[in-house]
């Protein structure tokens, strides 16, 4: 993972980060939704109804493909309102560019050919591939232009916890875009336009990390065989190895993936860079966590502080010594895990710097909301699902000895037109750094108080665990400031 930059005083890298943009002036839909976006959960639970959440995640998550067929008129209107083929006419006098926004690709011969042209999209040219080529049009990330999907992801960013990306495939009768293959990504289809014809087969790699081509004499015959119609949605768990076609006799189809638990390596233009990787495995959480965890316990543990062996690098012949004496540090280490509260080292900052920014109804920016506080007034915290605390070791000052910090970080300033895009170019073709996470830093003794303001519906300023009462009002001015709490 790349390292952080300096964290400034108690706010930090504000300035840096771009604001929250107001909402494209994309025209919004007219067609009533049919999902709920009371919360995050009921938003979900709507979008694979009617499986219920806790049916979906026993049978289905991580271990089978599920299909939902349901000729709902209703629900396919909605459906094809969230993107269509007549949409790219318009985006196109957006300066997209081919490769960054969107792709243009066959299969042949079970490869993949990639078509796209040089710089701007020109929609004539554009069309006119996807009509005489049969190509199919790979649409990258259309959130970022798309304010129902924008907000659609966003709770399901809040709803998973993890990063939630999408393309548009757009392919015309007879067409096929990509060649089978599996992906390391949980999918969610959704078929907006026409019809898609479905094969899918074993994984020959469960739950794997990376994306890779199959061949067809490798992958067998199908498990799954069927067509999406307009409406319909379709789960897959990363490794199902697939492929789609366009029927003879349908116009063209338009499918939505939404994908989330994806190792993500971020590039300009997709995810191909190695300036951030965000990874959701139990074996990531666990590389992500036992930095901290080894660095409390050298504080604590004598035998840890001991010096190595001399010349222990260069002896070829110490490999099994060295590895008996690991695991018993290793054993000692997770037993004196259980009761610690877990540092996140990269993960939690990762997320919350990279997420979506929320999806306010009015296209407005997040602002102090209200009046101030005082000692006697409560509050209530907003964007609880767009918060997150971590507790982390502060930078050293000069002969002072690092202590461990509180950072209440948030999203709630994101910038929604890089969502998922990786880092921009500078004009030498070198990407920026990464955007660092926005939010505010407190001493460690504020962690009670900010654990008492997410996990209640309100406080009263006067009862936030803190010792001082000018404690107590700094803080909820603080985050009155940052617009992350309204007087009730």
């Amino acid at each position: 993972m790349p390292k952080k930059g300096k964290k400034a005083a108690s706010k930090i890298c504000n300035e840096d980060v771009p604001s929250k943009r107001s909402k494209t002036d994309e025209a919004s839909t007219d067609v009533p939704s049919p999902l709920s976006f009371d919360s995050p959960a009921s938003l979900f639970q709507s979008l694979i109804s009617p499986m219920g959440l806790q049916p979906f995640f026993q049978d289905y998550w991580e271990k089978k493909p599920l299909l939902l067929q349901r000729n709902d008129p209703s629900l396919a209107a909605y459906y094809q309102s969230l993107f269509q083929l007549s949409d790219l006419k318009g985006l196109c006098g957006r300066a997209l560019e081919y490769g960054r926004d969107l792709n243009v690709c066959r299969c042949v011969n079970g490869k993949k050919k990639v078509l796209n042209k040089d710089g701007k999209v020109n929609y004539s040219q554009l069309k006119k591939d996807f009509d005489t080529k049969k190509a199919t049009i790979q649409f990258h990330q259309p959130q970022r232009f798309k304010d129902e999907l924008w907000r659609i992801q966003e709770k399901l960013e809040c709803f998973f916890g993890a990063l939630v990306g999408s393309n548009v495939y757009i392919t015309p009768q007879k067409g096929q875009g990509l060649p089978p293959h599996y992906d390391d990504v949980e999918v969610f289809i959704l078929q907006l336009e026409g019809e898609k014809h479905w094969r899918l087969y074993e994984p020959t790699v469960p739950l794997p990390r990376e994306y890779s081509l199959e061949t067809e004499e490798r992958i067998g015959s199908p498990t799954h065989e069927f067509i999406l119609k307009a409406g319909d949605l379709l789960y897959f768990p990363r490794g199902v190895i697939h492929q789609a076609d366009t029927p003879a006799g349908v116009e063209h189809s338009t499918h939505l993936t939404i994908s989330t638990y994806q190792n993500i390596v971020c590039g300009s233009g997709g995810f191909t860079s190695s300036l951030h990787v965000f990874l959701r495995s139990w074996g990531d959480f666990l590389m992500d966590a036992m930095p901290g965890v080894v660095l409390d316990s050298i504080g604590n543990d004598v035998a840890l502080r001991a010096g190595l062996p001399r010349n222990i690098l260069m002896d070829t012949n110490s490999s099994h010594s060295t590895a008996k004496q690991l695991a018993g540090f290793l054993r000692r280490l997770a037993d004196n895990m259980e009761g610690q509260e877990l540092r996140s080292m990269d993960m939690k900052r990762d997320f919350i710097s990279s997420r979506l920014p929320p999806c306010l109804e009015d296209g407005s920016e997040v602002m102090p909301d209200g009046k101030m506080p005082a000692l006697d007034d409560t509050v209530r915290l907003l964007f609880q699902d767009h918060v997150l605390l971590s507790v982390e070791r502060s930078e050293a000052v000069m002969d002072e000895p690092a202590e461990l910090v509180v950072y209440l970080l948030h999203s709630l300033r994101n910038n929604r037109e890089t969502h998922m895009m990786g880092q921009p170019e500078d004009g030498n073709g070198h990407q920026d750094h990464p955007s660092e996470a926005q939010g505010l830093k407190f001493p460690l003794s504020h962690l009670g108080a900010l654990k008492q303001l997410l996990s209640r519906d309100s406080v009263p300023v006067r009862d936030l665990l803190l010792e001082q009462e000018s404690e107590r009002q700094n803080l909820a001015l603080a985050l009155w400031t940052e617009g992350l709490i309204h007087v009730c």
